[in-house]
């Protein structure tokens, strides 16, 4: 899911290629397709932001309103949505403007229930909002960080991105035989589950090089939990081997 790609807009690289945005974008109309190219994060999504949501309950406890979510990589809204009906004010930002007009438009034909928090949406780059100085209780990058150019700057940015005690999810693929055997030639190439070059499994990381990225960028691991198919829905284990995610603190 795109995040920025637009040079000069500071001194660092911008985060994805235009390659990711348009393969991303080309997959817009049929992001909301439950049974489209995005299936399985449909059928994840679920496990990822009730996982968050659990894991920063106690920041909730020390706040009178609800907190604020930044979703970066959004695509066309799936996680935002959810987060949204958990409670939390979300920004949904992403790079794609297909994406975020499908994100609006999804919005617009199926409204929140009246208990749900706000949600909104940006057409942008995160590095825009690092600019203008804007923070967050949470900052959420699901499926984003293995289709970033350089994730050690991009943890750097979620975490400039994030209010000092605030929390940090990502979700992503471990870099491991049976990750390049299940999610790249499985769901790409032999099942068809994924549209052919969704992922770079070079581009996978391994849970102690993101642990120790995020200590670099001066976030803190509080947990880590498994994200495994286990017919016919996706639960949390303790398997890290292909699908993980993982909460930080900002200390």
């Amino acid at each position: 899911m795109p995040t920025d790609t637009s040079p000069g807009q500071n001194s660092r690289r911008s985060s994805v290629s235009e390659s990711e945005i348009a393969h991303f974008s080309a997959l817009a109309k049929d992001w909301w397709n439950p049974r489209g190219p995005m299936a399985p994060l449909h059928a994840m999504n679920p496990l990822r932001t009730e996982w968050v949501s659990r894991h920063v309950a106690p920041l909730r406890k020390t706040s009178e309103h609800p907190l604020t979510l930044l979703d970066i990589g959004c695509g066309a809204g799936l996680a935002s949505e959810a987060y949204a009906k958990l409670g939390f004010d979300t920004i949904g930002i992403d790079a794609s403007a297909a994406g975020i007009l499908a994100a609006e438009t999804h919005l617009a034909e199926h409204p929140l229930p009246s208990e749900a928090a706000s949600l909104s949406y940006r057409n942008g780059s995160a590095e825009d909002l690092v600019a203008e100085g804007a923070q967050f209780d949470v900052v959420n990058a699901l499926e984003v960080i293995e289709h970033v150019n350089d994730p050690q700057d991009f943890l750097i940015m979620l975490a400039t991105l994030t209010k000092p005690g605030g929390m940090v999810a990502v979700s992503t693929l471990n870099r491991t035989p049976r990750s390049f055997a299940v999610a790249k030639l499985g769901a790409e190439y032999l099942l068809r589950m994924l549209p052919v070059g969704t992922h770079d499994w070079k581009k996978f990381i391994k849970p102690d090089e993101l642990a120790a990225m995020a200590r670099r960028a001066g976030l803190r691991m509080l947990d880590i939990a498994g994200m495994s198919y286990i017919p016919f829905e996706w639960r949390e284990s303790r398997d890290t081997g292909i699908n993980y995610i993982a909460i930080f603190r900002k200390d």
